[in-house]
């Protein structure tokens, strides 16, 4: 039997290591069964644990993607203080965007700001302590594209998006539109700014 550990090298400390993946986010609440609640049908995430202080939820399986912590008084977060913007979901395609919109508002979870980034269409939801969540897919096929469009002069000049209506995105997906058409970036309306597509937020 041979007990000689292994030898084992770190990298050199000049190697840069990105993350393997992003794990999980960590949100403090004075109103944990509103946040659990709205979290698990919005994510339709399971419950992992909970007791009187921490609720873990996850919705694949990561042993948790979201984390919130009870302090009775809290208040809810001040949409212009400094910290995180929005916490950001992919869906697979057009279509679940659109199933998970229409599941959402049967609970009467609707979007506060449905935007086509150009890069992206995406849906912006406030939660109940006003932290705002993004539901998204990519717009293009590959990366190389996605990438291209970073750098295009369209994304130069307008590299906010155009604002659309949910339910006519879903009649037109139902009609049978094609998908490119479906999520090519509209033109700007007449006489609108991409400053003025913020108005929503």
């Amino acid at each position: 039997m041979n007990d000689v550990a292994p030898i084992r090298r770190l990298a050199a400390a000049q190697t840069p290591i990105s993350p393997a993946k992003f794990a999980h986010f960590v949100l403090r609440t004075g109103q944990s069964d509103k946040m659990t609640e709205w979290y698990r049908i919005v994510l339709a995430a399971r419950i992992v644990f909970r007791d009187e202080r921490l609720c873990f939820l996850s919705y694949d399986d990561e042993h948790h993607r979201l984390a919130l912590i009870q302090i009775p008084g809290l208040p809810p977060r001040d949409p212009d203080a400094a910290g995180t913007d929005h916490v950001a979901y992919s869906y697979r395609d057009l279509g679940e965007l659109l199933a998970t919109y229409r599941r959402l508002k049967a609970h009467g979870i609707l979007p506060q700001w449905p935007i086509n980034h150009g890069v992206t269409t995406s849906m912006y939801y406030h939660d109940p302590d006003n932290n705002r969540v993004e539901l998204q897919i990519d717009n293009f096929a590959t990366i190389e594209e996605l990438q291209g469009y970073f750098q295009s002069p369209a994304f130069a000049a307008n590299p906010v998006g155009v604002t659309y209506d949910p339910e006519q995105l879903c009649r037109d997906y139902e009609a049978g539109a094609p998908i490119a058409d479906l999520l090519r970036i509209p033109p700007m309306p007449e006489g609108k700014t991409p400053s003025d597509m913020l108005s929503r937020r």
